[in-house]
């Protein structure tokens, strides 16, 4: 009985008449989920630690971290963290701490680790004293082939190379390169490898030209990288392509040779010193070792300059692409395009002549009239429409008119409705509350008031009847529930007296049936006569409003951007709607709450169905004659009422409002 009186009073709260006798205050404080950059963090809750390892590379100094927490707000140090948001340097581990409702918290630290490289490649390789004896890599064989001058020993021949793994090997024998000698009569394996530890062998073998060899195989000219010549084995020739405008008349050529000489008539040609003249072809004589020759004739080719490229056309470009005021966060422009039409609403009592626009286009300069317009700097009088002319690069114009509307004053604060018994739940239907896997319900109960317990479906039953996973500091109640007598405690008596009508859980439902009717009666009604009722409009996106009752007999959406609701820093402020028809949001229908605007202070009364959009967010106490349908993964602060059906979630966060 104890642990379950516990349970009940942290699960209960809320607006509007809800107030249990001795509830304490929540004190969960967890990180439940955590990433950086796409990666997920693996959380050891009981040690508090959140390891996180990003690929190689990976700059952690400026990372923004994604998280879900169970607390009231996160810190690092004294730097409150917004998910998604907040930028934070990785170098060394980071404390975050969760404050719980309670005020009090944990730490949990988190540490990232960059993955150490997996390269492990051979790049380059040659031997010491061997000038053009470059090896051939085939990186998709781990083959290197280098072909050596006729007599050379290759006992003792030092590498030079480079790799981008961490170390090179022979056997156990750690190679540096410039510095080791191996002998190379045999193929020699070499072992590279990486940071991370794995390894690629690479197999060098060493050919010595024969004594007879005289070919010339890699040709170019200093200064010229890039432009290597086309050397044909078979018809002795080798073709050099240089850039348009090149003097070819002192060219130095840098060659490779298998021969022991190289000659341009009688003077002896030395790679990368010797210059000639490639007005016209040159013939060079390479010796043997055997003292037979071969000539090669090189031809050089320098093509007529490129005509000048015409100028790229100028952009036409000319769009406004977003439109604000500065100071007036919530209060942002609507463009439409092809109208050329920027709407913008701004708080009651405004001062509209000599507002500062904050805009970004696509075009290369803004005019009103003559006067130049700088973002975030310009003024301008609003009291009349505006026009902006946008002028693009080729030159062309177009002019958007913008018009200024001042949002009209709030109307009295109204009445908010007393829950009495039904302030407990969260979820509460006539005939069914059920979902699919992946919801989460927390601070609140689940209920069914009309049919039997089997009408509560798709949760998973954790220990004691009407329990859930899925649920966290609530329990769930139907009319058949064998709970012992009396029930824990009603919310409507500080104290349990002989003969209490609470007795049993039965009971209590009887009395939430009653108390829900009478909250949906008055909202139906006029809940506010103390002052007039605000005509809803039936499309209530993009639009900014103040406290009050805002009715309508029609069906209204909210489906062209996100509604504002804002308590102009009234933490009291409620929001009423009482609408006669079915209420739908869309993909960009979330509800936002501006300058102290809270969950709990927001009601919403339809006539009929109540449908929530996929991955939208939604704020407020919902009263929905026939259906709540919550789609996937959209998230409610609040709470969801099905007066003659049924609430329907499909994988949700449903978290009663406090």
């Amino acid at each position: 009985m104890a642990l379950l009186l516990a349970s009940l009073t942290a699960g209960c709260g809320g607006g509007g008449g809800d107030a249990p006798p001795s509830s304490g205050v929540v004190a969960t404080k967890a990180i439940t989920a955590y990433s950086l950059a796409g990666v997920a963090g693996t959380i050891n809750e009981p040690a508090k630690v959140i390891s996180v390892t990003m690929p190689y590379g990976t700059n952690v100094t400026n990372m923004v971290a994604t998280f879900t927490t169970t607390g009231t707000g996160v810190t690092v140090g004294t730097a409150v963290q917004a998910s998604g948001a907040t930028q934070n340097d990785f170098t060394t581990p980071v404390a975050y701490i969760v404050t719980a409702a309670d005020g009090s918290t944990a730490t949990y630290a988190v540490t990232v680790t960059v993955a150490p490289s997996s390269a492990k490649a051979m790049t380059a390789f040659s031997f010491a004293g061997f000038t053009g004896a470059t090896g051939i890599i085939n990186e998709p064989a781990k083959t290197i082939a280098v072909n050596l001058p006729n007599g050379t020993n290759v006992t003792a021949l030092v590498a030079a190379f480079t790799t981008t793994g961490a170390g090179v090997t022979i056997g156990s024998a750690v190679q540096t390169s410039g510095t080791t000698a191996n002998n190379f009569t045999a193929p020699v394996a070499y072992i590279v490898t990486a940071a991370d530890g794995s390894t690629a062998t690479y197999t060098v073998t060493v050919t010595v030209a024969p004594s007879a060899a005289k070919a010339i195989a890699a040709y170019s000219f200093v200064g010229f990288t890039g432009y290597a010549g086309v050397v044909n084995a078979s018809t002795k020739t080798i073709a050099v392509t240089l850039p348009s405008g090149t003097n070819v008349t002192a060219l130095i050529a840098t060659f490779t040779t298998t021969g022991t000489i190289v000659k341009v008539g009688a003077t002896v040609q030395t790679s990368g010193a010797t210059a000639n003249n490639f007005t016209a072809p040159v013939t060079y004589m390479v010796v043997a070792a055997d003292g037979t020759t071969v000539a090669y004739t090189v031809t050089v080719t320098v093509p007529a300059p490129a005509p000048a490229p015409a100028p790229a056309p100028l952009s036409s470009a000319k769009a406004m692409t977003a439109y604000s005021f500065a100071g007036y966060p919530g209060s942002a422009g609507t463009i439409d395009e092809a109208a050329k039409t920027i709407a913008v609403t701004v708080p009651n009592g405004t001062d509209v002549t000599a507002l500062v626009a904050t805009f970004t286009t696509t075009g290369v300069g803004v005019n009103v009239g003559a006067a130049v317009q700088t973002s975030t700097a310009t003024a301008n009088d609003f009291t009349a429409p505006l026009a902006y002319t946008v002028t693009a690069a080729n030159g062309s114009t177009a002019i958007y008119n913008v018009t200024v509307t001042v949002a009209v004053a709030a109307a009295a604060n109204p009445t908010a409705p007393n829950l009495g018994e039904a302030g407990r739940f969260v979820l509460l239907a006539s005939q069914a509350v059920t979902t699919t896997p992946g919801s989460v319900i927390s601070n609140g109960d689940i209920g069914i008031i009309d049919i039997a317990r089997t009408g509560i479906a798709g949760f998973t039953p954790t220990g004691p009847a009407g329990d859930f996973t899925e649920l966290t500091n609530g329990t769930s109640y139907a009319p058949d529930d064998a709970n012992p007598a009396p029930f824990p405690y009603p919310l409507k008596s500080a104290t349990l007296v002989v003969g209490d009508p609470w007795a049993t859980t039965g009971t209590m439902i009887t009395q939430v049936r009653t108390d829900l009717g009478n909250a949906d009666t008055f909202l139906a009604a006029d809940p506010n006569p103390g002052a007039p009722t605000q005509v809803c409009p039936i499309e209530l996106g993009t639009l900014v409003l103040t406290r009050g009752v805002y009715k309508t007999a029609v069906d209204v959406g909210i489906t062209t951007g996100p509604l504002h609701l804002d308590a102009q820093g009234d933490p009291n402020a409620v929001f009423i709607f009482s609408i006669g028809g079915t209420l739908t949001t869309g993909a960009s229908g979330s509800i936002v709450l501006d300058n102290g605007a809270l969950a709990k202070n927001v009601y919403f009364r339809t006539a009929g169905i109540t449908t929530i959009a996929a991955g939208t967010t939604f704020y407020g106490n919902v009263f929905a004659n026939t259906q709540v349908n919550v789609l996937a993964g959209a998230n409610v602060t609040g709470r969801l009422f099905a007066i003659t059906d049924r609430v329907t979630l499909i994988s949700n966060t449903i978290t009663k409002a406090p």
